[in-house]
């Protein structure tokens, strides 16, 4: 079994500290007027740059929100929501656009309603310039901190929190509006790091009065013991070693544990264990026995029993 970390001092920085991405796909989108597109829900978080014109957003079936140039908004579950030059033309699916590759995982699009330029190729009505990206971090919509998260997370109300997001903001507008050689790698690094700043930025300011996990985790105490388990959850803990983990008696723990957070020991690590294995078998394709030798279970079947009482359904289910 892996060895226990050492106890973080500071644990919702320690448990930001290991927020890390996984996988990114962006794209580059020139859109004349009047244009649409529409963006399903999916597992992973999706970041939205305005560079040179306003357009408006609408999250499922809630009102439009109206973005400016230089605006950034992160989506952190994934959530449906469409993009509109204005309200009320009728989208289509981001996803069926042609695209075009610039660079490894970024693809320029061109559409909308203004027709194509001969000489250039690109739209002749006032074009929209968006850089638009899916974000797979190391947690998905079901990890209780992006449950907390609002649907939609703008830069412009968490910045004055964060002073580098109006830097990264800038200088995104730089390179989408120059298109200079090596740009669409430069934005991309720079999404990446605008997307873990807001997410901090919000968590450090935006949920200040939050309840339940949040505050569970802030608890210096019982906010050890959770960022030791998210951090390592292939280590095989115990109550006592959980116990330890807090300084507190086995007993005392269990207590403080249960009223703080809602539930026993056991039972959440147990679910933080299984969720673990789901995005294990789901987003990486691993096999059950491994996932299964990996969380130190005996055989597969045990596994199978604790994961499909955890989440409902077998493993196999999330391997399809």
């Amino acid at each position: 079994m892996p060895a226990a970390p050492a106890c973080p001092t500071d644990p919702l920085t320690e448990m930001l500290r290991g927020l890390r991405l996984d996988g990114v796909d962006y794209s580059r989108f020139r859109m004349a007027e009047p244009w649409a597109l529409s963006f399903p829900e999916q597992q992973a978080a999706r970041l939205h740059f305005v560079s040179n014109r306003g357009c408006w957003l609408r999250c499922g079936e809630g009102d439009w929100l109206e973005l400016k140039a230089g605006d950034a908004v992160l989506l952190p579950r994934g959530a449906a929501h469409v993009l509109a030059s204005t309200p009320g033309v009728p989208p289509v699916v981001a996803g069926t656009c042609k695209r075009s590759p610039i660079c490894e995982n970024v693809f320029s699009v061109d559409g909308g309603g203004g027709g194509a330029s001969e000489v250039t190729g690109h739209p002749t009505g006032q074009v929209c310039l968006l850089f638009c990206g899916s974000l797979h971090f190391n947690i998905d919509a079901l990890h209780p901190l992006a449950q907390l998260m609002p649907e939609v997370m703008r830069a412009c109300d968490l910045e004055q929190h964060e002073p580098a997001i109006p830097h990264l903001i800038q200088a995104m507008a730089r390179e989408t509006e120059l298109d200079r050689v090596g740009a669409a790698g430069i934005l991309a690094r720079l999404a990446d790091v605008l997307a873990a700043s807001l997410i901090r930025s919000w968590v450090e300011h935006g949920c200040g009065d939050a309840t339940g996990w949040l505050a569970a985790v802030r608890e210096p105490d019982v906010g050890r013991v959770l960022a030791a388990i998210h951090l390592n959850p292939e280590h095989d803990w115990s109550v006592a070693a959980l116990a330890k983990v807090m300084g507190a008696s086995r007993s005392g723990f269990a207590k403080r544990f249960a009223d703080i957070v809602g539930e026993t020991p056991a039972r959440y690590m147990l679910r933080v264990r299984m969720h673990q294995a789901r995005l294990w078998l789901q987003r990486d394709r691993m096999r059950v026995s491994l996932a299964a030798e990996r969380l130190g279970y005996e055989s597969e079947a045990a596994f199978s029993r604790a994961f499909k009482r955890v989440l409902g359904a077998p493993p196999s289910h999330y391997r399809r």
